[in-house]
């Protein structure tokens, strides 16, 4: 793939992230940025960057625990929605947009560099892990947490992907949920320890998540709107039955537990 075709595509996805409104799907997955600050051993003080932080979950787990935090995201309407959390939680982050797979900051600037299902959605895979390598220092950490491809959101994205396309010579964003694939990209610079967890989506009912995932979600959303009316209610009935798969709620409510990979990363 061309850097004209990759640049393209980041356009694209740029472009989705920025409609609708993920901070109303990214402030209910706050948990998975106290686990891994927890799993970091974070230590105040820090030096942190927050790699395609979205609304800030792993930003404002870090600051509360006295971390000095830096935010970053390529969508500066999701900055600002963690700009807003932590104005009200009055803690001290820097906010910066950001480009994941060019970071502006020097080699080594930081002891402490982390991803909650942000990275992952780079589009040039092996880049963007270069920069989390080069901007951390030898003997620093690289906390992770991605979707992986087997897990309710791995599904998912199967789903849209039968749908829409993806571009030719695209990764698929799960992958950065496989430890093969966390090993090809940073284990030559790196040690590496990985877990698999599980974060359990809560909503009133699988039409429920449907319609905020249609309304709020980029991806979600940017697929259903390119499709015609029938395609539309395929795509609908495919992903309730993701959720019905998944659901062990029993009530009527909605309990999916989605798989993710938790890497801690240890520069060298």
């Amino acid at each position: 793939m061309t850097p004209s075709d990759l640049e393209a595509v980041k356009t694209r996805q740029q472009a989705a992230w920025s409609s609708g409104d993920y901070a109303i799907v990214g402030t209910t997955l706050q948990i998975v940025g106290e686990q891994l600050c927890e799993s970091l051993d974070l230590r105040p003080g820090a030096r942190v960057l927050d790699v395609a932080a979205g609304n800030g979950n792993a930003s404002l787990a870090a600051a509360r625990r006295w971390a000095s935090v830096t935010s970053t995201d390529y969508v500066p309407e999701l900055l600002e929605r963690g700009r807003e959390r932590a104005g009200a939680e009055r803690l001290d982050i820097s906010f910066r947009t950001a480009d994941a797979e060019a970071l502006p900051f020097t080699d080594h600037s930081f002891d402490v560099v982390v991803s909650t299902f942000g990275v992952m959605f780079t589009a040039n895979h092996d880049r963007a892990a270069g920069e989390l390598l080069r901007v951390c220092r030898p003997g620093g950490k690289i906390g992770l947490a991605n979707w992986t491809p087997d897990g309710f959101i791995g599904e998912m994205f199967r789903i849209l992907g039968r749908y829409i396309a993806p571009p030719p010579g695209t990764r698929p964003p799960p992958q950065w949920g496989s430890l093969a694939r966390i090993e090809e990209m940073f284990a030559a610079n790196a040690d590496i320890q990985a877990e698999r967890r599980v974060f359990n989506f809560r909503y009133r009912s699988a039409e429920h998540w449907l319609h905020i995932f249609r309304s709020y979600y980029g991806p979600t959303l940017k697929a259903f709107a390119a499709l015609p009316a029938a395609a539309q209610a395929a795509l609908e009935e495919d992903l309730l039955a993701n959720v019905r798969q998944f659901n062990h709620a029993g009530d009527g409510t909605m309990v999916v537990p989605s798989e993710y990979l938790e890497a801690i990363i240890v520069t060298r």
